[in-house]
């Protein structure tokens, strides 16, 4: 009988606390101080202040629309997350929208919002998932040009807010950029850790199903070194590779199914340049 695998209760975990404490944030903070938000939040914000239209309800239907045109550029794993994402968070938007704090000063209520929203979008982006809306956008950008997901998220989210600027004003809109932008490092700091990239070096005797299954599924490259065993004298073909920190369980998942007696070494790797992450001419 097959066991339950953990890391999905893990991830789902991490949805719901991710998914609360990004809807406790816009009902605490954001609201309150009639700031705006970036992407489809933001949108929905900007409604409730025009119309009064609930931002849960707004947010279920707009983001339900762009998954059913986005979901094909997103992995299956990450469409059913999206989708989880998506109910929780019209839930929690629901369920905390009478909640308060005693605190007036827009500048605390910015950094703490961007605190509190950053770690809720990191937990989500963390285990695979995406907050819908313009994390979809920064899902493709990631994927099709190398983007940080974290500032590809702030370049679309920036959007927003911009033209959130006749609606919210533009002492207001300025305290969203910071807020965006705090939130924007606290979620690159859970997502990618103080070191984003991880050198991986594997010894299987399914070297070729590995590699091809890292260049198919990861889009990432794998260079083939030989060695040679110093006990057995055997030769070895060993792969090496270099991946962001958030695929590392993709990876683990990929050796675990294909050759759970492989060897793995996961090295810290201060500094990438090259083709998939930073261009050594800049």
């Amino acid at each position: 009988m097959a066991l339950p695998d953990n890391n999905k209760f893990v991830d789902i975990a991490a949805l719901v606390i991710g998914s609360f404490l990004f809807a406790v944030g816009i009902n605490l903070f954001v609201i309150p101080q009639h700031f705006g938000e970036g992407g489809v939040t933001g949108v929905t914000i900007i409604l409730y202040y025009l119309f009064q239209w609930e931002p849960w309800l707004t947010s279920l239907l707009i983001n339900a629309c762009l998954l059913l045109v986005g979901y094909r550029f997103l992995g299956k794993t990450t469409t059913i997350y999206t989708i989880i994402v998506v109910g929780l968070l019209s839930v929690f938007l629901h369920l905390t929208k009478t909640w308060t704090i005693s605190s007036t000063e827009p500048t605390i209520n910015a950094i703490f919002g961007g605190v509190v929203v950053g770690l809720g979008i990191g937990l989500i982006v963390r285990v695979g998932g995406t907050s819908a809306g313009t994390g979809i956008l920064a899902k493709i950008a990631n994927k099709y040009l190398s983007w940080n997901v974290s500032y590809a998220l702030l370049f679309f989210d920036l959007i927003v807010v911009f033209a959130s600027l006749f609606i919210i004003g533009f002492e207001k809109m300025m305290m969203t950029i910071l807020m965006l932008f705090v939130a924007t490092k606290v979620m690159d700091f859970v997502v990618e850790g103080l070191n984003p990239k991880k050198a991986i070096t594997i010894v299987s005797l399914k070297q070729d199903e590995i590699a091809e299954r890292i260049s198919i599924e990861m889009n990432r490259g794998v260079t083939v070194l030989t060695g040679y065993g110093y006990y057995t004298k055997e030769p070895k073909e060993i792969l090496y590779t270099v991946i962001t920190k958030q695929e590392v369980p993709a990876l683990k998942k990929i050796i675990r199914k294909t050759d759970k007696d492989a060897f793995v070494t996961i090295h810290d790797a201060r500094d990438v340049f090259g083709e998939g992450f930073v261009d050594i001419s800049k």
